[in-house]
């Protein structure tokens, strides 16, 4: 999982507001960060930590040009040197630079195709570069072709999905050309659109894992790269686009139930609304389960969580805490490399107030639970802090089976539920009741509102049910 961003606008400099972008996507990825703009060649800032630490005013200043590219990197594939950062770029045909969110399952079959068939030099241990070198072999066979450049493209971009399997969403560039947008045929990963009018009339276009940055940036989001798509645009402006596959549309779930700010409106779903929607099917199930048991409190674990857990409270009845204060200044534990780092991150982060816990039976609700360490501390903490009773609450059903679209669920070992009963992982994580959500009730949360076109959300972590078949 990654955050990723492009932008191609009429005639101001784009660096800034990529940088602003990546501000707002650095919950997607907190390894590293990159940065590539274009005019007569192509400025490259890329490296390890968060975004505010890898640019500075100097290499800024560097990033010249009206389009370009920014990343935030959540390794799921290759490791975690600076070679292996986004964006990536090849010289030949063109000058083309890309830089993606998504994971393929075909990755290893490729790089070895790649090295002794079409003999390309793979430089890092990156997927994207994969993706990167099968478009530009495809594009450079195009190149005595008498076809308008928009074909050459759906041309390359075919070859992706004809070759490429798995979840990928594509921002790319192009060398005295323009920008080149695609999303893999099920639309697994997002990938939102904005637009935004000049005073002149001239526009400028953004494309983003997230809509979170639209608003302050002065875009206008209109709609989402659909699955199978791919979109041009060249530098005097022009768009064109074509769904070049259709395929089911199976976005990830986990992205509504973890991964995305809660600002952001994906596929055409306000991510804020459904995870409301998660709260309310808690609650009336907890109801139904639990008639006779009622909390005094109901506590996020934080942040994601909150937006589920104040609708629990309101629809319950129950005051809403919160209990655990979360240190902002510390990421995401989930995305951390290594489970030692995730342990010892949880109590640096969270701190529990003892005067909303102490003799209370508290609800905890968390968004999942997928090693179960991290909850187990959680509940650990709020034991020590006097709780009477203590309920934890999943918004997300079992984690049950390992992600291969780009979520780093990589081995069934690492997921208690997929080697533990309900029951028993109530008693290694030490609460009184365990509860999590139903999988219909997930989905309908999720899909229940919005214009969104969308067959079924991907749950194969959830469901053991690979949308590409090859798994």
């Amino acid at each position: 999982m990654c955050g990723i961003v492009g932008i191609i606008a009429n005639e101001k400099p784009v660096a800034a507001e990529l940088y602003d972008s990546l501000i707002h996507l650095q919950h997607r990825g907190q390894d590293a960060a990159g940065i590539v703009t274009a005019d007569t060649r192509f400025h490259t800032k890329k490296g390890l930590g968060l975004v505010r630490d890898v640019f500075d005013e100097h290499n800024m200043a560097r990033l010249q040009g009206r389009m370009g590219l920014g990343h935030t990197r959540y390794p799921t594939v290759g490791g975690y040197d600076r070679e292996d950062a986004q964006p990536v770029w090849t010289g030949v045909p063109y000058g083309i630079a890309m830089a993606h969110n998504g994971n393929l399952v075909n990755y290893s079959e490729l790089v070895k195709e790649l090295s002794e068939v079409d003999l390309r030099h793979l430089n890092a241990t990156v997927d994207v570069e994969v993706i990167l070198h099968v478009f530009a072999g495809a594009l450079e066979k195009q190149n005595h072709a008498d076809l308008p450049f928009f074909e050459k493209i759906c041309a390359a971009v075919e070859e992706v999905f004809h070759r490429v399997s798995g979840a990928y969403s594509v921002v790319g560039m192009i060398m005295q050309k323009g920008m080149v947008v695609f999303r893999d045929p099920h639309g697994i990963r997002p990938l939102a659109k904005g637009m935004r009018v000049n005073p002149d009339g001239s526009k400028d276009y953004i494309f983003s894992s997230e809509t979170t940055m639209f608003y302050a940036l002065g875009y206008r989001q209109f709609g989402f790269v659909r699955p199978g798509e791919v979109i041009y645009i060249s530098l005097d402006g022009e768009v064109q686009s074509r769904i070049l596959r259709k395929e089911s549309f199976t976005p990830c779930i986990f992205e509504y139930v973890y991964f995305s700010r809660p600002d952001n409106m994906e596929n055409n779903i306000s991510v804020y609304r459904s995870r409301l929607r998660m709260g309310e099917n808690l609650a009336k199930q907890w109801q139904e389960v639990y008639p006779d048991r009622l909390p005094d409190i109901v506590i996020p674990a934080p942040s994601t969580a909150n937006t589920a857990a104040l609708s629990v409270a309101h629809n319950l009845g129950v005051r809403y805490s919160e209990g655990l204060y979360k240190n902002p200044f510390i990421g995401r534990t989930f995305i951390m490399p290594g489970q030692k780092a995730r342990k010892r991150s949880v109590k640096y982060k969270l701190v529990p107030q003892e005067l909303e816990i102490r003799d209370k039976k508290v609800m905890i609700v968390d968004d999942s639970i997928v090693r179960g360490n991290t909850s187990r501390e959680i509940v650990r903490m709020v034991r020590d802090f006097g709780a009477k009773e203590v309920y934890f609450v999943s918004a997300c059903p079992p984690v049950v089976s390992p992600c291969f679209y780009g979520v780093d669920m990589p081995t069934r070992s690492e997921l208690i539920a997929a080697t533990m009963s309900v029951e028993e992982i109530r008693a290694f994580m030490g609460v009184d009741i365990l509860m999590y959500q139903r999988l219909d009730d997930l989905k309908e949360a999720v899909l229940r509102k919005g214009n969104h076109s969308v067959d079924t959300p991907c749950m194969a972590c959830l469901n053991g049910d690979y949308v590409t078949g090859d798994v």
